[in-house]
Order: C-alpha cells, then structure tokens, then sequence
C-alpha cells in the first residue's frame, strides 16, 4: 500500500522573490510536508491566506486506499474549503 505524508503546495510572495532573483530556474511553488492530515487540516487557512493564487493543491494517501488522493481547496465565504477532489 503506497503510504505518503500530506503536502501542499503554495506560491507566496517570499517563494516567487526567490524564483526571479534566480533567474526563473528551478520552481516558485512551495511544496510543504506534514506529518498528518490533521494538522495539515489546522493550517490550510494560514497558507490560504498567505498563498498568491487563490487555491492550494494538497497530495495525500488515504487509509487503505492505493495511489495518491488530490484536494484543491479555495477560501468561501473566508472559510476554508475543498473544491475538487479525487484520485491522481
């Protein structure tokens, strides 16, 4: 069973500061690693917040499930929200 630790993926003002000093090589997305869904769960709004664009990308597994679950989740009505999901 393919087990992997929750992660998202943002764009912030500091991540795409670091990507034009560096003459656009490598990436301006941030991709950022928790141990648990849960306390991934915690800090979506943070990062929602923080975030340039108005969604973020979550990659997770899903207890005895096989392959790699997707979330895009948006701010409505300022809280926090998933929009799509399903299997990568």
């Amino acid at each position: 069973m393919s087990k992997f630790k929750p992660q998202v993926t943002v764009i912030t003002t500091e991540t795409r500061r670091d990507y034009s000093n560096s003459y656009q090589k490598g990436n301006p997305y941030k991709t950022l690693v928790y141990p648990t869904y849960r306390e991934l769960c915690k800090n979506v709004k943070r990062h929602l917040d923080e975030n340039l664009e108005a969604n973020i990308s979550v990659s997770r597994s899903r207890r005895g499930e096989w392959g790699e679950w997707y979330e895009i989740w948006t701010l409505v009505d300022g809280k926090a929200k998933i929009i799509k999901e399903g299997w990568q």
